[in-house]
């Protein structure tokens, strides 16, 4: 491609931004043989690495993901686990009640449970809960009252309580993404595994989307497998859901064909020049994808036709929960349409919203409302349309918080017991996997890293992690995890 072909594709008003272009390459040669990580070369014509073939390695349980991020870490006991031993022993340190023997005092440490007592010294003490809890569904599984709407559909959740990861600061965004520490360099998240192993859906939307503001940290799926398979952005804008999807100038549907004609015409041209090229054809289908899209996405992203009844399941035209419910909302149209993976960050932006260090009544009280109605909305959706049998919903968060107490009415984070909950595509419903101590403190029952998670949603998308290794990136086995067997139907 010369140089005045290379400044017609990119000022021509049709072209969509460089990640979500990026982005469509990845279903086509052009974008793996593009793969980082070998002596920064990428890996090109490998004799023995077979590239995946967009199938599914075994019969499939699921077709799509939809992956719900708190950003910030939510409070196990006062969510998915509640402990009512906190309530017995508000106040007192670890060291009088019964807990004492089952604590590691280096992680005590680690954890900093401690405020000055009367006399000004430092105490372990336990906070007790901030809300109350009640048995919900013929399951009679225990939430916490803050999450009523998600309580009234609990009888389609399989709760993990017994998650553990090793980040203790908000890089634990990255690691439940990715399952590697942020310390360790940056890996490929699950998202962008599932792009890169699995097929399209549909040819007209990119099959990995993603919804909500994600930190610096947590900004890129792809790594050494190329920015192919980060996620494409998107917002919950039917007038202009992604960045570079309209013409800057006003351009007829005619004028946009004859552009992309004319590109076509000029590719043809290097095709007889250069006929082989094994990147030209990807190339071509790129870029009527990415015109394709600026018709589809629009579409997609377009409420107006969906009934009052469903507006109002969502919470659409609630003030605490309009900008979560239009993001499920637009998460289902979009699996409906044949995305196969949309992520979605709540509260992100900084530590995250869930952060509750100080205040954490009044800041669990205001997140929960934005997020309780438009999810359990999302699950009956699902389940009327026929759709939550082939589609795993994910909620999810990066650790827990602290038994104890930080400050005066807050909770540190916690990185030894919380909880996640899957539903849909295959999985059991309507039971409790793993446990934590009584206070909530260490994942003692059945415990899961975080790469758990990812293994049982691979496992239900039909692939095997370890056929999808590349050469020099062999991963550890803690990076693939192990199903979770026990919640899969």
């Amino acid at each position: 491609m010369n140089h005045n072909r290379r400044g017609f594709i990119a000022n021509s008003a049709w072209g969509l931004g460089s990640i979500a272009l990026a982005s469509m390459l990845a279903r086509d040669g052009y974008a793996r043989s593009g793969l980082h990580g070998l002596d920064g070369e990428g890996l090109g014509g490998a004799a023995t690495w077979q590239l995946p073939d967009g199938k599914p390695h075994f019969p499939p349980k699921a077709k799509s993901v939809i992956w719900l991020f708190m950003n910030g870490g939510v409070s196990q006991v006062e969510s998915f686990d509640p402990k009512p031993m906190l309530n017995k022993y508000a106040g007192k340190s670890i060291a009088e009640t019964p807990f004492a023997d089952t604590q590691d005092p280096k992680k005590l440490a680690i954890e900093r449970l401690v405020v000055p007592d009367a006399n000004g010294n430092q105490r372990n003490v336990l906070y007790p809960l901030q809300m109350t809890y009640s048995k919900y569904g013929q399951s009679g599984i225990e939430l916490c009252d803050w999450f009523p709407q998600m309580g009234r559909h609990v009888d389609k959740l399989a709760i993990v309580r017994s998650m553990w990861t090793t980040d203790s600061n908000h890089g634990a965004q990255t690691q439940f993404h990715s399952g590697r520490h942020m310390n360790d360099g940056e890996f490929p998240t699950l998202g962008g595994w599932i792009h890169y192993g699995l097929g399209s859906l549909n040819e007209n939307l990119p099959q990995f989307i993603s919804m909500g503001t994600r930190e610096y940290w947590n900004k890129r799926d792809g790594h050494y497998l190329g920015p192919a398979h980060d996620a494409v952005p998107l917002r919950v804008d039917a007038n202009n859901p992604i960045d570079f999807g309209r013409p800057d100038l006003p351009m007829s549907a005619e004028a946009q064909r004859v552009g992309i004609d004319l590109l076509g015409q000029l590719n043809s041209q290097r095709r007889s020049e250069y006929p082989n090229d094994p990147a030209l054809e990807a190339r071509i289908a790129s870029y009527e994808l990415a015109f394709r899209m600026q018709h589809s996405i629009p579409e997609v992203m377009d409420f107006s036709k969906e009934t009052a009844e469903t507006r109002e399941l969502y919470g659409l035209d609630l003030p605490h929960c309009k900008d979560f419910a239009s993001q499920l909302l637009a998460a289902r149209r979009l699996v409906e349409h044949g995305v196969r993976f949309v992520q979605i960050q709540h509260g992100g932006g900084g530590a995250g919203a869930w952060d509750a260090h100080g205040g954490l009544k009044a800041n669990h009280t205001n997140n929960s409302r934005a997020v309780d109605q438009p999810i359990g909305g999302l699950l009956e959706d699902l389940e009327r349309r026929g759709m939550l049998d082939e589609t795993i919903v994910v909620f999810a968060t990066e650790f827990g918080r602290t038994p104890g107490t930080q400050g005066s009415d807050g909770r540190d984070h916690h990185i030894f017991g919380f909880s996640v909950w899957m539903a849909g595509g295959g999985l059991k419903r309507g039971v409790v996997h793993g446990a934590t101590d009584e206070i909530g403190f260490h994942a003692v029952e059945n415990r899961h890293y975080v790469t758990d998670i990812h293994a049982t949603i691979l496992q239900q998308l039909g692939l095997d992690s370890h056929k999808l290794e590349i050469p020099g990136r062999k991963r550890l086995d803690i990076d693939h995890g192990k199903p979770i067997v026990e919640i899969i139907a």
